[in-house]
């Protein structure tokens, strides 16, 4: 059984009187869970004492308050299946919670945090980087765990925890993807089935097109509009729209 805390209050009680003596893992999630953050939990059992997950949609990463509206709550589901994956404790905060001065504080980095994602979602990592700063004060967990789809932030908060001389394990894990190529995410959720089968373009053209122009037209092609695509320290890296769902990958270069 998952215990839920839905205050920080209510954590910081507990944790000063169970958690000591534990080693801790944790996931920060913005919910509408899937297979690919179950894989995140799994891992984090297997390496820690406990697992610790967090359900946050943090309104200050969302650039777009359309967007922010659209983002699918799905508590209950998510609450099964941390269940199901061996989450010990789910922390569940309200907004007034985490910012209860607003939003007065913010972390920045100003090299990879304004190419790619940056560069098109003006002020999204200052929110992420701030929220995770914010929940590994938090839980002060021995290792945290974060999916390699999002490649881009998983480089930024490991280079944050290794600048602030933080003592945390930041961990990449291999992104989790559909039997037709396309990368599990929560926005998935907004696809009819014939937009998620035009959707698995993205990773045929990420991993078969010898360029970035190739990549981009084979994306075109399908009828997604691509907002850059990109190769970057032998990555290439995407960001495409289909209906409105702005979806994102990436992929090692061979």
């Amino acid at each position: 059984m998952t215990r839920v805390f839905k205050t920080i209050a209510e954590f910081n009680h507990f944790q000063d009187q169970s958690l000591r003596s534990k080693t801790i893992g944790f996931v920060p999630t913005m919910g509408a869970l899937h297979a690919g953050h179950a894989s995140l939990f799994r891992t984090s059992q297997k390496e820690n004492n406990a697992t610790i997950a967090s359900i946050f949609v943090n309104p200050m990463q969302f650039n777009n308050p359309n967007d922010l509206e659209k983002y699918p709550r799905t508590f209950d589901a998510d609450l099964e299946l941390c269940e199901k994956n061996g989450v010990n404790y789910l922390i569940f905060p309200t907004p007034e919670d985490i910012y209860p001065k607003g939003y007065q504080y913010k972390i920045i980095e100003n090299e990879l945090a304004q190419l790619m994602e940056g560069q098109h979602r003006p002020g999204h990592f200052d929110g992420v980087l701030t929220i995770v700063m914010k929940l590994f004060n938090i839980v002060k967990p021995d290792r945290a765990y974060f999916g390699e789809k999002d490649f881009q932030q998983f480089q930024l908060i490991k280079n944050m925890v290794s600048d602030f001389f933080m003592d945390i394990d930041v961990i990449g894990c291999p992104t989790v993807r559909e039997a037709s190529g396309l990368a599990m995410s929560s926005r998935n959720k907004r696809l009819s089935e014939v937009d998620q089968e035009k959707a698995s373009v993205i990773y045929k053209a990420l991993t078969a097109a010898p360029s970035p122009d190739e990549s981009k037209k084979m994306i075109e092609q399908q009828g997604l509009k691509v907002e850059y695509l990109m190769d970057h320290q032998g990555r290439r890296y995407v960001a495409a729209v289909l209906n409105d769902v702005r979806l994102i990958d990436n992929v090692e270069l061979k």
